[in-house]
């Protein structure tokens, strides 16, 4: 094993998005970047261990050292290439929902692959950690939509990460219905069914083609339609009580689209702003606990050196 002499190194600065995966019937291909941001700053450690100071959304959680997401991509990338990972401390702030179906694990992977690419000193590029952080991740959506932030569409060819972005300058706003309870994606995914109609798979596509454009066009109007699903949110339901509720509000005044975000239990809406949609999200919510969050479409992943 090679120790790098990364004491000089400098601090490095990241500014990660949530997202928001699947858009409806864009399963494991769609994802929309969030203005909800991982901050991190990160240095190598002065007492010779790893570190995390924490505030922001689930403070305490991101504290722990132990099995974290983002030190142990980092330690395991840098071992994979010969090299003793130093130490490093996180002063980080958080705002991503974790187990929301917000794309907290995206972030934490690409923000780990990004500090063994910089203290690691592997001059990865960009594309390079993105299909480092997919083929960790298992599917590229949230992935894809982190990096490089707007609606972002993604594929996997071989070894290799396809995209697409689309701008984020769309005059719509977003809003993320969250529950009590978060659902983990691996048990998400066990709910789902191993094979599905022709008329249900004709269907995913024809909305995912309409979801694609209305993005490339900006036709709001497309998106109540667009956003339907059968592949994945009939069958996450009953673990996604706050889906079912929500999903009559599409193409009312003032919401354009309402879907599942990312494998649940949140919703996400996007809306025109020209009503309270707050309002009718607590009304139609009943008497199931929901915390509202407002947001927009954001940018990709910033990074920085300090």
């Amino acid at each position: 094993m090679i120790l790098m002499n990364q004491d000089k190194a400098p601090s490095l600065h990241l500014r990660l998005p949530a997202t928001s995966a699947n858009l409806g019937p864009g399963f494991d291909a769609l994802g929309l970047a969030m203005a909800l941001y991982l901050e991190i700053d990160a240095s190598i450690s002065n007492t010779g261990a790893f570190s995390i100071e924490a505030t922001g959304r689930n403070a305490q959680a991101c504290s722990v050292i132990e099995n974290n997401l983002i030190f142990t991509t980092y330690v395991d990338i840098l071992a994979n290439t010969g090299q003793v990972a130093r130490p490093l401390h996180l002063a980080m702030d958080n705002q991503i929902p974790l187990g929301m179906g917000c794309g907290s694990s995206a972030a934490a992977l690409i923000a780990g692959v990004s500090l063994a690419n910089h203290f690691g000193q592997l001059h990865w590029t960009p594309q390079q950690v993105l299909e480092e952080a997919c083929r960790r991740e298992g599917h590229p959506d949230n992935v894809a939509a982190c990096m490089y932030g707007g609606m972002t569409v993604s594929a996997i060819s071989g070894i290799d990460v396809k995209t697409a972005t689309y701008s984020n300058s769309f005059n719509w706003n977003l809003i993320l219905a969250l529950p009590s309870a978060s659902l983990s994606t691996s048990k998400a995914r066990a709910m789902l069914p191993e094979r599905y109609s022709r008329a249900d798979a004709v269907t995913n596509i024809q909305a995912t083609a309409l979801l694609v454009s209305a993005f490339a066009l900006g036709r709001g109007d497309l998106l109540s339609t667009a956003m339907q699903d059968r592949i994945h949110q009939p069958y996450r339901q009953e673990a996604c009580p706050l889906l079912p509720r929500l999903l009559p509000l599409s193409g009312t005044p003032g919401i354009l689209g309402v879907a599942l975000s990312g494998a649940g239990p949140s919703v996400l809406l996007i809306t025109d702003g020209s009503t309270d949609a707050g309002a009718a999200i607590c009304q139609a919510a009943h008497d199931l606990q929901v915390e509202i969050v407002p947001t927009r479409i954001a940018g990709g992943m910033e990074m920085a050196l300090r």
